[in-house]
């Protein structure tokens, strides 16, 4: 029996990535799991890798997690039409800008907020009451290393995150009692986003792995998502508050490459 077995799991973000990693690594191990995703192209393709090629339970909806509606809809749909909520993953982040501090403007920093931040408070929220009345839950919030290691030049991603992890935090603290699990996972891997940074700043880009104590990025299907799936399951009964950090010992040494930007 798999480790999900029987749960009903939602994925933001699920359409690539580190999202579609997990919404996958859930479904094999026997979660039926809601693909949340604005890309409606990317989110189906999703659900048919999961239900034709795994064998496994998924289905998609439209949800652009900027959209407060959209967020209580999803919800809505895993618990009305899904039959319930067991475990969140919050992983979409809705893209940044790279410019100095001084030159962000309101509208970089409440998108920011909005999509890394606030998106998750809002689907933690909504799936509260579910969770605690029957008792159990898994909340892994993708959290970033940008945060930790304060990354220059993408400051709204990086305050957005590291807020993140604190209302990760907060919600172990008070939901605990309710058997409720809250957790952060702060990732470095080759994702989507990773392969636009290497084709725009190959230099950096190599930087960043030769500052890696393992000289390599992470797998999303094979590094990260196999952390989560025990962040979600019943091995993580007696943990939650945490943040682990599955960037090959990254956070260790923090970051010294900067972009290149014009003053």
């Amino acid at each position: 029996m798999g480790r999900a077995e029987g749960k009903r799991a939602i994925v933001t973000g699920a359409g690539m990535g580190i999202g579609r990693a997990v919404a996958r690594s859930l479904a094999r191990e026997g979660a039926r799991v809601l693909v949340a995703e604005r890309d409606e192209r990317a989110g189906r393709e999703v659900v048919s890798e999961i239900c034709d090629e795994l064998g496994g339970q998924a289905e998609f909806l439209r949800t652009d997690v900027g959209v407060k509606q959209d967020v209580l809809a999803m919800v809505a749909h895993a618990i009305d039409g899904m039959g319930g909520a067991d475990i969140l993953v919050n992983n979409a982040w809705g893209g940044g800008s790279t410019e100095r501090l001084e030159r962000k403007s309101d509208e970089h920093m409440e998108h920011g907020f909005r999509i890394g931040l606030m998106s998750s408070f809002w689907a933690m929220q909504a799936v509260f009451p579910y969770m605690r009345d029957q008792g159990w839950g898994r909340i892994v919030n993708i959290c970033s290393l940008n945060g930790v290691n304060a990354h220059m030049y993408t400051v709204e991603y990086n305050t957005s995150k590291e807020a993140l992890r604190t209302l990760t935090r907060t919600a172990a603290r008070e939901w605990a009692r309710h058997g409720i699990c809250a957790n952060a996972v702060c990732p470095a891997a080759a994702t989507t986003s990773y392969a636009a940074f290497v084709k725009a700043s190959p230099e950096n880009a190599a930087k960043l792995v030769e500052e890696n104590p393992m000289q390599r990025m992470g797998d999303p299907e094979e590094d990260v998502a196999p952390v989560v799936i025990f962040l979600a399951s019943e091995d993580a009964r007696y943990l939650t508050g945490n943040t682990l950090f599955v960037d090959g010992g990254s956070h260790i040494n923090g970051v010294a490459w900067a972009p290149n930007l014009p003053e």
